[in-house]
């Protein structure tokens, strides 16, 4: 056979399958109309929609004869205008089109057609819920509506006048009114709280409703298979798009009745970068985890083996309010401003420092001004040549002897880092065991309605518990680890007391850098990162499966972290400067009071207090550092960590004030040029927080992978929205698991509630089961990762040389106080060697007269 004859033999193929095609549309179009109420059972005739040209107003949300409201809208192209596909093919999706439009009228919905302005293939299909399929389906979707309002009185807060300043204002966007809600019944349509049927039902709402019957409404029937729904109808590009409308312009507001313009608010009062540090107002803002249809019937996996069961998104509910407040785009900017802050903060220390050196005669003070510690001194046994002044000197250790003592030393520090580093992982082992405990104890009902499921969630449980836990082993660590770095420093036998405390400070630091910090940075950068999937989980220590995170991320755990390490250390701080002296006086005094008749001297009355302490404002810098490091390496996950700061700092100056002046003695003086060993600590850790804050945003919060699905994901070709949306983003996020793979060791307990399920779902970016690369990443995952590192480099290159034009700008010294140090050196100068020069030159003419009084008188000779 020929090719020709082969191309003849298809093209005849083709057209008697489309034939048989066509005839099946035929047989499908008789089968394809459903009874429901307002229709015949026998009712063979195509419904089709109201046509009608634009009535000129843009901004009308209204069908054109203004009462009927659009709560949806579809888009399709006119087949007979399409001339890229056969007229057959065309055909076919009309017919297809024309069934399921006249299925939704037999639904009860309205629909108004009208041509596209811009492009006359277009057609645009308005949909209108009328009151009566709101009501119905409302019941059927068991949809809690309005009761009565909330009569309950409340009281105003003393501090409401300040959270006022944070909160968006009344004035613009009004507090909705809050109601007590029951499931919607029609047979109790009289005990439901119903002023105007109108706004009854919010455009929320009435959105929900009308794609339930969207998604549902059937277009087909072939060997008795049903077809259905708007999403196979987008997917086969029957319509284009299928969405609900804004409510108006976002940079505009209207002044139609009945449109609140919430959108333009939102832009205003929320989404606008100047308004970052305002509340959100949550109330406009639509929540997936907590609606009852979306996060309502997510059925998630279980998180451990065996004693876990299956349990319900909306149990997040709570928690993904709670990560709104930090999770924004405001924490960015804001993470932002603090990494340029940090430099701001650091090069105005330097100036302050400058004027302090000044003021205190700190200028120019050299090595050799300060003194040779005692303990030094003491051990001076060994002598040496000194290369400098080429004279023996007295030394406490031989090279080699010093090299044995920093070699010690240094092992030393890493031993007790590494231990812990060990306590961490007590700490995370503990999660893991504890998080089992948890779920076999509290609720197990996958709906999650009790209250205290909302709260007491096990993972809640877990991270509230770990993190008190943690908190106690850092105080008494912090213990140990002082006399531990105290102990290797006198050892090491630094020469003077600016070395001693340089050498002793890099030691604490290092050792509560780790304490502090290291639960933090697991639950930032490794918890929930190495899981695995549901069919094949990853375990710790080949027993403990690993942690997973919320479906909303570990942030609001870091928070929780944060929170209560960095209370407690306040709480703890003051208690051992402020309670315990104070005490100790206390006692003191009352010992004293049989006494107390007698006139004390001024030292005695001293001698009473509290001794300072040899390391002086030693802990006072250490615990400054400390929080400097919680304010800036993580401030994107706690941004209320630097107005705490602030608050506990005005504090702490005025009790260090009054526990300096009354519950101590006084400080023995000491000189010092700078603030030591400190300021390279800060500067570092100035420069890790761009690092760690880049990598909490990009890794660690939701922001990256909602950014990659409203601007690539929600629209095609991988979406199936015609706009920019974040509307199916949790969806989105969780990857779909088959019941039956789970192994043996790690299959849960069935729960009776779970019914016919047979997938479950996980927080991850992978295939589903079936797919040829089932349990594998997806493309959404790589998308979401390339983002991730993208952010990364760009924010961090972008604050780093905003840093350094920063640091170039702004010089250490001031130009006041460079004109006060030139101006003291050019009055020494002039004061001092100048004046001297002129006393010895007045001097040396006096002795040059009487040298020459003396040659010419007294020591002229004499002869006989």
């Amino acid at each position: 056979m020929t090719a020709e004859n082969q191309d003849v033999l298809l093209e005849v193929e083709e057209e008697e399958e489309e034939e048989e095609d066509g005839e099946v549309v035929l047989e499908e179009l008789a089968q394809t109309i459903v009874p429901s109420y307002g229709t015949a059972p026998d009712q063979q005739k195509l419904h089709t929609s109201e046509w009608a040209e634009f009535d000129q107003k843009p901004d009308s949300l209204f069908f054109n004869d203004g009462q009927r409201r659009i709560d949806f809208v579809l888009v399709y192209e006119d087949e007979s205008k399409n001339e890229n596909r056969k007229k057959s093919v065309n055909k076919k999706q009309m017919r297809k089109r024309q069934a399921y439009e006249s299925n939704l009228i037999s639904n009860g919905l309205q629909l108004e057609a009208t041509r596209s302005v811009l492009d006359e293939k277009l057609n645009f299909v308005k949909v209108h819920a009328p009151w009566e399929v709101l009501c119905t389906y409302a019941e059927v979707m068991h949809i809690k509506l309005p009761l009565q309002p909330n009569d309950l009185k409340t009281r105003d807060s003393a501090f409401n006048w300040f959270s006022r300043l944070f909160r968006v204002d009344e004035n613009i966007i009004k507090p909705e009114q809050e109601f007590f809600t029951a499931p919607f019944e029609k047979a109790r349509l009289s005990d439901f709280y119903i002023q105007d049927k109108d706004i009854f039902f919010n455009p929320a709402t009435r959105s929900r409703i009308v794609h339930f019957i969207l998604s549902r409404v059937e277009y087909a029937v072939r060997d008795n298979v049903k077809k259905f729904g708007i999403n196979k109808l987008l997917d086969s590009g029957i319509y284009k798009a299928a969405f609900p409308l804004h409510d108006s312009r976002f940079n505009r507001q209207l002044d139609v009745p009945n449109c609140p313009s919430e959108r333009y608010l939102l832009y205003k009062e929320w989404a606008h970068p100047l308004s970052f540090y305002k509340l959100q107002p949550l109330d406009l803002v639509s929540q997936e985890v907590c609606d009852p249809n979306i996060g309502g019937n997510i059925i998630m996996c279980p998180q451990c083996d065996q004693e876990c069961t299956y349990w319900n998104l909306t149990i997040t509910c709570e928690s993904s309010k709670k990560l709104c407040i930090f999770d924004s785009f405001g924490t960015l900017v804001f993470a932002v401003f603090m990494g340029i802050w940090v430099t701001l903060f650091l090069e105005f220390w330097k100036r302050r420092q400058a004027e302090l050196e000044y003021e205190w005669d700190t200028v120019e003070f050299l090595e050799q001004e300060e003194h040779i510690r005692p303990e030094y001194e003491a051990r001076c046994t060994h002598v040496v040549t000194n290369e400098i002044t080429q004279q023996e000197e007295h030394v406490p250790y031989t090279a080699f002897g010093k090299c044995v003592r920093m070699t010690f030393g240094i092992s030393a520090v890493l031993f007790w880092i590494l231990l812990i580093v060990a306590s961490v992982i007590g700490i995370i082992v503990y999660r893991l065991s504890v998080f089992l405990v948890f779920s076999a104890k509290l609720p197990r009902h996958i709906n999650g309605t009790e209250a205290i499921q909302k709260y007491l969630t096990p993972q809640a449980a877990t991270s509230v518990t770990a993190s008190i836990i943690s908190f106690i082993i850092i105080m008494i660590l912090n213990i140990i680890y002082e006399k531990v770095a105290i102990m290797i420093t006198d050892f090491e036998l630094p020469r003077t007391q600016t070395d001693y405390e340089n050498s002793l400070t890099m030691k604490m630091f290092l050792f509560q850098f780790v304490n502090y910090y290291s639960s933090c940075f697991y639950i930032a950068f490794f918890k929930g990162k190495f899981v695995g999937f549901p069919g094949d989980p990853v375990y710790w220590l080949g027993k403990y499966r690993n942690e997973e995170c919320d479906p909303g991320g570990c942030l609001l755990e870091l928070t929780t972290q944060l929170t209560i390490i960095m209370g407690g250390k306040a709480i703890w701080n003051n208690i051992q400067e402020v309670l315990l002296p104070w005490v100790k006086n206390l006692i003191g005094r009352c010992c004293s009071a049989a006494r107390s008749e007698k006139t004390i001297p001024r030292w005695e009355q001293d001698y009473h207090l509290q001794p300072v302490g040899k390391l002086g404002l030693f802990y006072e810098y250490l615990e400054m550092v400390i929080q400097f490091g919680f304010v800036t390496l993580f401030v994107a996950s706690f941004p209320l960590a630097p107005l705490l700061a602030l608050v506990n700092n005005l504090l702490e100056i005025r009790v260090d004030a009054w526990k300096i002046t009354t519950q101590f003695r006084r400080m023995v003086p000491q000189k010092a040029q700078d603030i030591g060993a400190w300021q390279p600590i800060m500067q570092g850790i100035a420069i890790l927080a761009v690092v760690t804050n880049a990598m909490i945003i990009a890794f660690t919060s939701d922001m990256i992978p909602r950014l990659v699905y409203y601007w690539s994901f929600s629209v095609p070709p991988y979406g199936d929205h015609s706009s920019y949306t974040m509307k199916g983003y949790i969806n989105n996020t969780l990857s779909v698991f088959n019941i039956l793979d789970f192994k043996n060791e790690s299959k849960p307990v069935p729960l009776p509630g779970l019914g016919n399920q047979t997938t479950c779902r996980y927080r991850d970016f992978r295939y589903p089961p079936g797919h040829q690369h089932q349990y594998e990443h997806n493309i959404y995952y790589w998308h979401v990762i390339a983002a991730k590192l993208s952010f990364i480099i760009v924010m961090e290159h972008v604050i780093y040389c905003v840093k350094f034009i920063v640091s170039y700008v702004i010089p250490d010294v001031s130009q006041k106080t460079k004109s006060k140090i030139k101006r003291e050196k050019y009055l020494t100068q002039t004061l001092l060697h100048e004046n001297h020069l002129k006393v010895m030159k007045k001097n040396m003419g006096k002795i040059a007269d009487r040298i020459w009084k003396g040659a010419d008188g007294t020591f002229r000779p004499k002869f006989d």
